[in-house]
């Protein structure tokens, strides 16, 4: 027994350090960290179990055939995030560059078979150079396995990816069907095609930063959720948004106490819009007042600034929430903004995440460019999210609310469960002077002074449409409310809707506007 426990020992041994001394150092001269030191800074002390350590490819006809290190280049197993399970695996890009062979696919589909059989979620930590060249088509079959079971758990189980190093071709698609994705500015790249071909094809010459870097898919492209400085306060972010989402769809997502006072009134609310309708002001200033101690957590920050979204607690429940931001294009809704709230919204219902969303939208963007881009289909999918959510949905109008714009941001006839408006709200078809232009065009011409009877006209619609009161009569705004006790009405709303259930109409599902 002594002797087999011996060879086990050398074994194990191997398997923690199947790399070479060099890659070792030339991970971490990069300031990357390695496989096992990413999942032991992520998961809870000690309390990782990995499986299929001794695991090796079975590449006999290639020339690896005489390199056959343990793992194969990749960490699998479980453990925990603040006690809470979950599933990992950890690209290891000092084995084969991270390259994906048959072996390294099969450990993946054992962890998220079985992840999605307990119901825990599955973070994969990414840093490899793609599917494995010396096996071939047996590779590009392998990574058909991971992303038929990235589409079996959506929406079952949350699924996040983080990208730490190297992303190319077919392993983009993986993360980019998953949940949330994480990226690293400097050091994480995703793209389909590298600099160099992209070179010999069109003849554009791009860094990889430029082509795939964190800001690049950040900012312009809108495939990654978070960015990050560096790989700890990434996998630090990670556990964040852990800290929001239920383990699978079926359980309810953690509740904390945070110890801000459920009844805390929010006056700094009523001096925070401008005195002028067309100057902006920060809609994450208004989350940030109502929401547990100031946190909000912010999804695709840098991308469709025009909308803002993310995670919060109310009296320590998980919220999600959306608003228009007026400090960007004044808050329309765009191709981009559309799409991005969409998303969010569908992520949330998924995993029973109750949606709060804070309306200032003077409408779509107009131009021939968001037009023929499908503005119509694209401003759909938001729409087809919000009636489509069975969570509670509560809206907020705090300023303007014009036309069908105001209708996609949660209003009562999609299906919110309580709409409230500050006395600052406006809902109408559209803004006074469009509004105007159109009713009174010919009255306005044929006046002895156009621009003053236009002025006159204006206040006069001002005054009669631009405020939430014919909304509330007609029961559209559920109640006119003091901006200040927005938090303790919110709350008091999301409490009583903790109970809600609403099933959407059996069928195998619907077609949204893609």
């Amino acid at each position: 027994m002594k002797q087999k426990l011996e060879d086990l020992e050398s074994r194990e041994a191997q398997a923690l350090r199947p790399g070479s001394d060099r890659s070792v150092e030339r991970q971490h001269a990069k300031g990357k960290m390695l496989a096992r030191e990413r999942i032991d800074y992520l998961l809870d002390d000690g309390s990782f179990t990995e499986l299929d350590m001794l695991a090796r490819h079975r590449a006999f006809n290639s020339n690896l055939a005489d390199q056959r290190p343990y793992t194969d280049g990749v960490v699998t197993g479980w453990g925990t995030i603040d006690g809470r399970k979950v599933f990992v695996f950890s690209q290891d890009f000092t084995v084969f560059g991270g390259a994906l062979g048959e072996v390294f696919a099969e450990k993946i589909h054992k962890l998220m078979d079985m992840a999605l059989k307990v119901g825990a979620p599955v973070i994969g930590l990414n840093d490899g150079a793609g599917a494995r060249i010396q096996e071939g088509p047996v590779s590009l079959a392998s990574y058909g396995g991971i992303f038929w079971r990235n589409v079996q758990a959506s929406g079952v189980t949350p699924q996040i990816s983080v990208i730490l190093g190297p992303c190319a071709g077919g392993a983009v698609y993986s993360p980019a069907m998953t949940d949330f994705i994480f990226m690293v500015r400097e050091s994480s790249h995703m793209f389909i095609t590298g600099p160099d071909v992209v070179k010999t094809v069109t003849g554009e010459e791009v860094t990889l930063e430029e082509l795939g870097g964190a800001m690049a898919h950040a900012s312009k492209s809108g495939v990654c959720t978070f960015v990050s400085d560096d790989e700890k306060s990434c996998l630090d972010d990670v556990r964040y948004l852990f800290s929001f989402l239920p383990s699978n769809n079926l359980e309810e997502p953690p509740r904390v106490s945070t110890g801000d006072d459920p009844k805390r009134s929010c006056p700094e609310l009523r001096e925070i819009l401008p005195e002028s309708a067309n100057q902006p002001y920060d809609m994450r200033k208004v989350i940030e007042a109502v929401a547990d101690d100031g946190d909000f957590f912010e999804y695709q920050e840098h991308w469709a600034t025009s909308i803002v979204c993310g995670f919060a607690r109310f009296d320590g429940e998980p919220v999600g929430v959306v608003g228009n931001q007026p400090m960007a294009m004044a808050g329309v809704l765009d191709i981009r903004s559309s799409e991005k709230a969409a998303k969010f919204v569908r992520t949330c219902d998924a995993f029973g995440i109750p949606l709060v969303t804070f309306v200032d939208v003077p409408g779509f963007l107009p131009g021939v460019d968001q037009e023929h881009g499908g503005i119509i289909k694209h401003g759909a999918k938001l729409l087809y999210a919000y009636c489509e959510a069975t969570v509670p949905r509560i809206q907020v109008i705090t300023r303007k609310a014009y036309g069908g714009a105001y209708v996609v941001m949660n209003s009562k006839s999609i299906g919110a469960d309580l709409a409230f408006a500050w006395p600052t709200a406006e809902l109408a078809v559209m803004g006074p002077a469009g509004a105007v232009e159109i009713v009174y065009r010919k009255e306005i011409a044929e006046a002895d002074d156009p621009v003053a009877r236009r002025a006159e006209l204006t206040d006069a619609y001002t005054e009669r449409f631009c405020n939430p009161y014919v909304a509330a009569d007609r029961g559209f705004v559920d109640a006119v409310i003091d901006p200040a006790e927005t938090r303790i009405r919110l709350i008091e709303g999301l409490e009583m809707l903790r109970s809600k259930r609403e099933n959407l109409p059996g069928r195998k599902h619907g077609n949204m506007p893609l």
